[in-house]
């Protein structure tokens, strides 16, 4: 009887980076230590990703619909939706979403000194979120808005009603120190100008209820920064697009505390998992993570599992290159964990694994944000990786990394290649 072929893509998020200085011109993950990552490229296939194309400095969302099989530029309508739906709101066709950002800004101004008020949040977050549920729009009586927080400083708001459409800006300045942006439509359809207007006003009656908040007087009082606008960002709609199962035919389950990554996995028919201390920031409870996987992925109702990691990609965004090495070391000994669980698995199962490891998009610490830099991707099957002598693991000729990788077999590719590849590496026909 053959074994059931079982797949696990670990995403990293953030992971890939430039060379730093501190660290001999090296990037923090060839200056970390990871045995285990350097195994698992070393005795499987290796590669360079462009998670969607080539020179594109992408979104996590993007990336990830990429690498799941969905042409960005033919299904993305903002990453609104997503960060709504995985905060915990339902989502319509028609509704219109946002993912947003707690700021600070100047009232005399209209200045957005702070984008991100306060990373955190987790206490206040919910209260404030709470105060602006279901706040009444004067000018629009026969629309509904809903706020449910996410993570950190953001939170994910949906407005229901009629003749809303997703064509329009946001108001996120994107940078601090610009003024708030008015949001205005991005097609000539009456849609678009009512929703705009909309959306002017939200902002509007948000910071008035925020300008008020007891929370933020105490703060103003403390001599901390007042959380007294929300950012409308990445105005999405609810998309229909096929599942998993019917893409590609495999059974699947995801792991990402994440909202915005948890939400593409609603909307692809992904079975979401809640683990409890896997929280998508730094506090995030690795062991937990792991276990909950291969204890999911060994189940008969699985062949596909998908693990998010996103604590490395804020270290990044933090321009912190000790904490980035910190984290993946953290990760390393996580992959680790997985990999010896699954050989035991597989000694008392008829199932054998195989796992991918790769990125979304690099987060280099020299800049604090994305970049277009290709991420290192591998594939192995768990079998044979652990059964493969490496002197302790210990490699310098070709390890898990930017340049190492770069010789991989696998050469340099995108992302919409990455479930035909691991789906050939499942069947036999590349190995």
């Amino acid at each position: 009887m053959s074994k059931q072929q079982k797949l696990l893509v670990i995403l990293v998020d953030g992971l890939g980076d430039v060379a730093i200085p501190d660290f001999q011109q090296q990037t923090p993950l060839q200056y970390a230590r990871t045995p285990w990552l350097d195994k698992l490229a070393a005795t499987g296939r290796s590669g360079l990703l462009d998670s969607v194309e080539p020179g594109l400095a992408c979104g996590s969302d993007t990336a990830h619909m990429s690498i799941l099989g969905y042409n960005p530029q033919r299904y993305y309508r903002g990453r609104g939706a997503f960060e709504t739906m995985g905060a915990g709101l339902d989502m319509m066709p028609g509704d219109i979403a946002f993912k947003c950002n707690f700021a600070f800004m100047d009232p005399t101004s209209g200045i957005v000194v702070k984008r991100k008020a306060d990373r955190h949040f987790e206490t206040i977050g919910p209260v404030l979120c709470k105060a602006l549920d279901n706040v009444k729009l004067p000018s629009f009586p026969n629309h509904t808005v809903a706020v449910k927080y996410a993570i950190e400083h953001r939170c994910g708001v949906r407005v229901r009603g009629p003749r809303l459409t997703d064509a329009i800006t946001g108001t996120d300045p994107i940078k601090d120190g610009l003024p708030l942006v008015t949001c205005t439509p991005t097609d000539h359809t009456q849609e678009a100008e009512l929703t705009s207007k909309l959306t002017n006003e939200l902002h509007s009656v948000f910071s008035r209820i925020l300008d008020s908040h007891t929370i933020n007087q105490e703060r103003i009082q403390q001599g901390k920064t007042p959380a007294n606008c929300v950012l409308l960002r990445g105005c999405g709609s609810c998309i229909d697009i096929p599942s998993i199962y019917e893409l590609h035919g495999l059974r699947s389950f995801l792991i990402a505390p994440t909202c915005i990554i948890a939400g593409i996995g609603m909307t692809a028919g992904m079975d979401i998992l809640s683990v409890p201390g896997a929280t998508g920031d730094y506090h995030t409870d690795f062991s937990a993570k792991a276990n909950a996987t291969v204890r999911t992925l060994q189940l008969p109702s699985y062949d596909f599992g998908f693990l998010h990691i996103k604590a490395v990609d804020e270290t990044g965004h933090d321009r912190n290159p000790q904490l980035k090495v910190e984290y993946i070391e953290k990760v390393d000994k996580m992959v680790g964990d997985i990999l010896q669980q699954l050989k035991d698995v597989e000694a008392n199962n008829e199932m054998e694994f195989t796992v991918v490891v790769t990125s979304d998009h690099s987060t280099p610490v020299v800049r604090g944000d994305h970049s277009c830099e290709p991420v290192p991707f591998c594939i192995n099957r768990v079998r044979q990786c652990m059964q493969a002598d490496v002197s302790g693991c210990g490699l310098t000729s070709q390890g898990f990394n930017e340049i190492d990788c770069a010789l991989g077999s696998l050469g340099r590719f995108c992302g919409n290649q990455v479930m035909p590849l691991a789906k050939a590496y499942l069947n036999g026909t590349l190995s």
